[in-house]
């Protein structure tokens, strides 16, 4: 592959693998297996099944931890079958671009009208859809010099190849479309589960469903005789992954209006700030630079009239608020009722949706609905809508095409980047809700938050905080569960691999090379020295075998000798392999070659051997990871100073392990932010609107605690922690077994001589459950962090005996209170130490 997936799409595709090597097994047309591949839009299914295909047709990739008894087929089928040929188009474009291992254009063929042949071949990926299956298709007919029908090609291709022709029934971009269209497609997908006697179609025994939702194929496969198999990806771990844009924004008038060019005119110059916003993050982060799309969704017309929109004004409009001409081949259309068009003197072309994306001149399109189904662009960010408030559904399939991430990762430089901007004249506030409502609809639509662009902000740094924001710089904050844990062996050959590329410490890589092969080398001559090597190397080298004598007639036995022979070469071979796995990178390789001048069997056997024991690798990971904090703390500051994209994939190797470990909190130029157009005015947040204000709906609590810092003359800003931002302070504690994350509500910024200091502030409810478990977390942040923080407080809202409430503060860095807190076991406990030490 040439991208890395994320941990989600490989567990996907570890399940789906898993499953693939049980359904094979059985899989004949009398016997037919099915596997049901839910993934949400937005989860980069092609990207899954692409990696998938790899390993069936050629090899697995090295780094994707495949088990030894998968057996790549190279002479196996691929058909890819969907409801339209611009699907079909759109997958093999993403194939041939994210393969860098078998896929050339000879392998991934379009099945086309012309097509004959009395199987299909081995190696290759086929795309057919349903609208050249029907019974007045050339594909399903014979005679006019065709001497197969297709039916026949899949059938004879099923009866040859069972456990190695796999079918894709691309269910995933159906969309809201109905209809007699809609209807014939599920009749013809279904043929291939229930087959079609009356024209000799066999049940296809190998099929994979992918679908928005696991139902969507579960409801082809209704009365289809298949063993099912079912893999889901969980839509939150999309959501998470940065893979989809944070939030859809929509901009609309308290009543619908007539005044739909002035909201075009706003969408405009929102495209120029979102193009201005994405040329100035490129041109310091040194990517290639993303250029936005501003989409507009033109009215129906007539048979007289394209459409009622009026296409000259809409572009004179545009031009105005971008106050320049737009360029040749910036505009283009996607209706499919006519070809170029000429537009005041601007020529419109016509252009393939599947084309959009990758044709960096165009800016601006113009399209009815035919766009809503199975088009991907992750530039279009801005969308204006001239339709109706009837039409919401339709709106909403729409964005949930618009939310990818241009560059498949969160911004987190500039938070108006991560956002998708709707603007809907005839939308009322009941009819945005409605769009709300469809935009979480999982069949259509990614996770993503959704709401009005009144209520949806950007927050920018206040100014004059430049002092405050640089006394966070030497502050910690921990993300639990961000990233799936990885060996220490991987972690530490892949920050020496990344220092050396980033030309940080060029001699990182080399260097944990000769370290890892020092200490493998250590472990066996240990292993050696103990006494333990033999036995287990002539298990591997040795074949041990009885005899059973049978005499002939009587059936009886007795045992002959018993006699050992030598393991064959490749036996050594597959086991020196397996045992490159668990060690990762090409260690095996590289201690090989190290050994050049010994015996290569010797050497091969001795890598085995270490690879197998326990309290050998044990030792092996316990070293890499050490050396891998080592090595992270040794240039952490170098790796603060790159570029986000590299310094988040640091940031993901520190986090890929068990245990939570902590990182450097790093708050962005600009954060995204909910908020009520009502919500209360608060003074001093270190985050304010592009209007210098802030605004917030805080809790009862915490507007009580926040109005007495407010009162201390030494507060010089103070910080809204939000839940499960990638800027957020967040805090581990155990509870159940699991170690979850805690996000404590205030960050108080106060001034102390010349330097700030950095509170946390926790209000919490007594009567929850979690009360003991979090403040144990908050005593062993404390434990291990507390000195570079000022107070760390658990505070509770009580009721004086003398009337009136008050707030009750538990100072939690102090060395005492972390002593009494990390021995509580219960709720009651710690209301016997609030009561005793809290003021």
């Amino acid at each position: 592959m040439k991208i890395s997936l994320f941990d989600f799409q490989k567990d996907a595709l570890h399940q789906l693998r898993d499953k693939l090597l049980a359904a094979r097994k059985f899989a004949s047309c009398d016997n037919p297996q099915a596997i049901a591949f839910s993934a949400p839009t937005g989860s980069g299914k092609t990207i899954v099944m692409t990696a998938l295909f790899e390993a069936i047709l050629d090899e697995p990739d090295d780094q994707l931890a495949w088990p030894l008894d998968w057996q790549p087929q190279p002479d196996a089928v691929i058909l890819w079958v969907s409801d339209m040929p611009e699907l079909n188009e759109q997958t093999r474009l993403k194939i041939e671009s994210q393969s860098d291992r078998i896929f050339r254009v000879n392998q991934l063929i379009p099945i086309e009208s012309t097509f004959d042949a009395e199987r299909l071949q081995g190696g290759r990926v086929y795309f057919i859809n349903t609208q050249k299956l029907g019974n007045d298709k050339l594909l399903t007919k014979v005679g006019d010099g065709r001497q197969y029908s297709i039916w026949t090609t899949l059938s004879n291709t099923a009866k040859a190849l069972p456990d190695r022709f796999y079918v894709v029934i691309d269910e995933a971009h159906r969309g809201m479309a109905g209809g007699r269209g809609a209807k014939e497609a599920q009749t013809l997908m279904q043929r291939f589960l229930l087959g079609y006697p009356e024209v000799g179609l066999v049940k296809m025994p190998l099929v994979i469903g992918v679908s928005a939702t696991p139902q969507r194929f579960m409801d082809l496969l209704l009365h289809a005789p298949h063993t099912v198999y079912k893999v889901a990806i969980p839509p939150d771990e999309v959501r998470l992954s940065g893979l989809l844009k944070d939030r859809i924004l929509i901009h609309h008038p308290d009543f619908a209006t007539a005044a739909e060019m002035a909201l075009l005119e706003e969408a405009a110059r929102r495209w120029m700030q979102m193009t201005n916003g994405w040329a100035r993050y490129c041109k310091a982060e040194g990517e290639q630079t993303v250029w936005p799309v501003l989409v507009v969704q033109v009215e129906n017309g007539s048979d007289k009239q394209l459409t009622k929109t009026s296409l000259i004004d809409a572009l004179n409009v545009i031009e105005s608020a971008i106050g320049r001409r737009l360029n040749e081949g910036e505009v283009a259309h996607a209706m499919h009722d006519t070809g170029d068009l000429d537009v005041g003197g601007r020529r419109v072309r016509k252009v393939d949706a599947s084309r959009i994306d990758g044709d960096k001149n165009i800016g601006v399109v113009l399209f009815k609905t035919s766009l809503s189904t199975g088009w991907d662009c992750p530039r279009a960010e801005v969308m204006m809508s001239f339709r109706r408030a009837e039409d919401h559904t339709y709106i909403a399939q729409l964005l949930g095409r618009m939310v990818r991430t241009p560059l498949a990762r969160r911004i987190e430089r500039d938070a108006a980047l991560n956002d998708v901007h709707l603007f809907v004249p005839y939308f009322d506030t009941h009819a945005v809700k409605n769009v709300i409502i469809s935009l979480h609809n999982p069949e259509e639509v990614p996770p993503t938050e959704t709401g009005s662009g009144r209520e949806l902000v950007v927050l920018y740094r206040r100014e004059g905080t430049e002092a405050e924001f640089k006394a966070f710089g030497e502050l910690i904050t921990y993300r639990v569960n961000a990233a799936r844990a990885q060996s220490h062996l991987r972690r530490l050959m892949a920050i020496s691999r990344s220092l050396t590329i980033d030309e940080i410490d060029e001699t990182a890589w080399p260097v944990a090379k000769q370290r890892i092969i020092g200490w493998m080398e250590a472990q066996v001559a240990s292993m050696k020295a103990a006494g333990q090597f033999v036995a287990a190397e002539q298990a591997i080298t040795r074949v041990g075998l009885k005899t059973l004598a049978v005499q002939n007639g009587t059936g009886e036995t007795e045992p002959g000798d018993d006699y050992h022979i030598d393991a064959s070469d490749v036996d050594i071979d597959r086991l020196f392999d397996e045992a490159g796995r668990a060690l990762s990178h090409g260690l095996h390789m590289n201690y090989w070659q190290a050994h050049a001048d010994r015996d290569a069997l010797e050497v091969k056997v001795e890598v085995i051997v270490l690879s197998r024991h326990h309290s050998a690798m044990t030792a092996l990971e316990s070293a890499a990871g050490s050396a891998f904090d080592e090595l992270y703390d040794t240039h952490k500051k170098a790796i603060g100073k790159l570029q986000e994209q590299r310094r988040i994939a640091y940031e993901r190797l520190r986090l890929a392990t068990a245990k939570p470990s902590e990182v450097p909190w790093h708050l962005p130029e600009s954060i995204d932010f909910r908020r009520l157009p009502a919500a209360p005015f608060w003074k001093q947040h270190l985050y304010v609107e592009s209007d210098g204000q802030f605004r917030a709906e805080l809790g009862l609590w915490e507007v009580g605690v926040l109005q007495e810092e407010l009162a201390d003359t030494s507060m010089a800003g103070w910080l809204r922690n939000s839940v499960k931002k990638p800027w957020s302070l967040e805090i581990p504690y155990d509870t159940g077994g699991d170690t979850r994350p805690m996000f404590p509500d205030l960050v108080i910024v106060r001034q102390t001589a010349d330097d700030f200091t950095i509170d946390i502030l926790e209000p919490h409810d007594p009567s929850f459950g979690d009360n003991f478990e979090k403040a144990i977390g908050l005593a062993r942040f404390a434990e291990q962090h507390g000195h570079l923080f000022g107070r760390i407080q658990l505070i509770r809202k009580k009721t004086s005996p003398a009337g009136g409430d008050y707030f009750a503060r538990l100072e939690i860095n102090k060395t005492t209170t972390i002593k009494q807190l990390l021995l509580i076991t219960s709720n009651p406990q710690l209301d016997e130490l609030f009561a005793e030490l809290a003021v």
